[in-house]
């Protein structure tokens, strides 16, 4: 069916692999699934993820540490269960994030609200529950957020993001730690605005903040980092204003296609290092992983519908698309593409080379180009590291019901989200 090596395993964890002709996830036939819950359909591994929690946990052991999961990653409610019962924190960016992580049993002490354009009506949400520290990003927001806070009878704990100007070099809709880029206060007026969050009678600063992007793969840029943060840090402490935390934020990378981003406990073990050389290393540390926990961990799906030979392209159209798989259209994200059975054989069987396509009305509705296929009209494909920025930016283009979701513990497989309807996708309009 496809020209692929399976010895050759697959990216990202040891719990998505082929045994024998059946690639499976964890002790689940992957091939079993789309005959009961259909396609397009996504799978997570529950011990993927915790695998790649566990990682930063080794980085962290002995040390004053919290990791928040940045649940903008993949934010269905069981999956954010799996690392509320590990202990995890979260970092929310919007009203609806801190309800949904609430409804999945998280505690209210260790969430984190970052996001550029809180509205008022989400601070007095995030400060009526109690959230940890509040992600403040502008001077604008400061005034605004004391004034909420006042308008309680609370003080709002914050933390000021600080833009460090460091290239993450990543693609640059996910780079966030450059002058160019929406995020944070610039590092040059960060001491400034931490002595008018001092002064405002709302707030209580308790910590500082940096995050400079995601799908990183190299630790240069987090070391610049840190040593731009700590800077700031000796800085605003030699100010008068004590710093509780210090968040270095998230952003490291997994393997898509052959990338080799450093394990969580290696980045950390150098991180920390620094953190000890520079007299931090008692400080409060605070981090923010979401892909790296969630990424590898996940498939999607997805049936064969049609095979349509061109003269300069061949095309595979299957029934998942842009709505259900959009980071190919809008980074033109690379995702390996695999059968879910794979015949064992001589490999003579070279298939064709295919643009893998979806059903929506865009040429931008691709999932993989140029990718040789031995494959027909009915068969079952996997697309890889979908755990993360698939299920959480899905939409409902062309009237499309998002995908079902499934978990995967051990050899038990649990829907966690059941398909949506024609109809759940006008549930609340109505006509005039």
């Amino acid at each position: 069916m496809n020209a692929i090596d399976a010895s050759q395993g697959l990216p990202g964890q040891p719990h998505i692999a082929y045994q024998g002709e059946q690639l499976m996830v964890e002790g689940v036939r992957l091939s079993d699934l789309p005959r009961e819950h259909g396609t397009p359909l996504f799978v997570y591994s529950k011990a993927a993820m915790l695998s790649a929690l566990a990682a930063y946990q080794r980085g962290f052991a002995g040390r004053k540490a919290q990791i928040c999961y940045a649940m903008k990653a993949n934010s269905t409610l069981a999956v954010l269960q799996v690392f509320a019962e590990a202990g995890c924190g979260f970092d929310t960016v919007s009203g609806g994030e801190l309800a949904r992580v609430l409804a999945a049993g998280a505690d209210p002490a260790k969430v984190i609200f970052s996001g550029v354009g809180k509205t008022r009506a989400e601070m007095k949400q995030a400060l009526q529950v109690g959230i940890g520290c509040f992600n403040v990003e502008s001077e604008a927001e400061l005034d605004v957020l004391s004034e909420v806070a006042l308008s309680l009878g609370k003080q709002a704990p914050v933390s000021l993001r600080v833009n460090p100007n460091v290239d993450a070099k990543t693609h640059p809709y996910i780079s966030t730690g450059l002058k160019g880029n929406k995020f944070g206060i610039a590092h040059e007026d960060a001491l400034r605005a931490y002595q008018h969050a001092a002064r405002l009678p709302g707030l209580k600063v308790v910590g500082i903040d940096c995050h400079i992007g995601s799908q990183i793969t190299e630790t240069t840029p987090y070391l610049d980092a840190m040593d731009r943060v700590l800077d700031l840090v000796a800085e605003i402490e030699a100010a008068g204003i004590p710093i509780a935390h210090i968040d270095f934020g998230g952003g490291l990378g997994i393997n898509y296609n052959g990338d080799t981003p450093p394990d969580a406990d290696v980045l950390w073990a150098q991180l920390l290092a620094k953190l000890d050389a520079r007299g931090y290393g008692e400080r409060q540390i605070m981090i923010e992983p979401g892909r790296s926990l969630v990424g590898n961990a996940g498939v999607c799906l997805t049936e064969v519908l049609y095979l349509k030979p061109g003269e300069q392209k061949n095309f595979c159209i299957v029934d998942a698309a842009m709505n259900d798989l959009p980071r190919p259209a809008m980074y033109q994200a690379f995702h390996q593409i695999v059968p879910v059975y794979l015949p064992q054989g001589d490999g003579s069987g070279a298939g064709a080379v295919y643009d893998i396509v979806g059903p929506v009305c865009e040429s931008g509705d691709w999932i993989g180009r140029d990718r040789q296929l031995q494959v027909q009209a009915g068969d079952t494909l996997a697309v890889l590291s979908a755990g993360a920025y698939c299920m959480s930016m899905a939409s409902n283009y062309n009237t499309r019901g998002r995908a079902a979701e499934i978990l995967v513990d051990g050899s038990q497989a649990h829907l966690i989200r059941q398909r949506e309807s024609a109809f759940d996708t006008f549930a609340l309009e109505q006509l005039v």
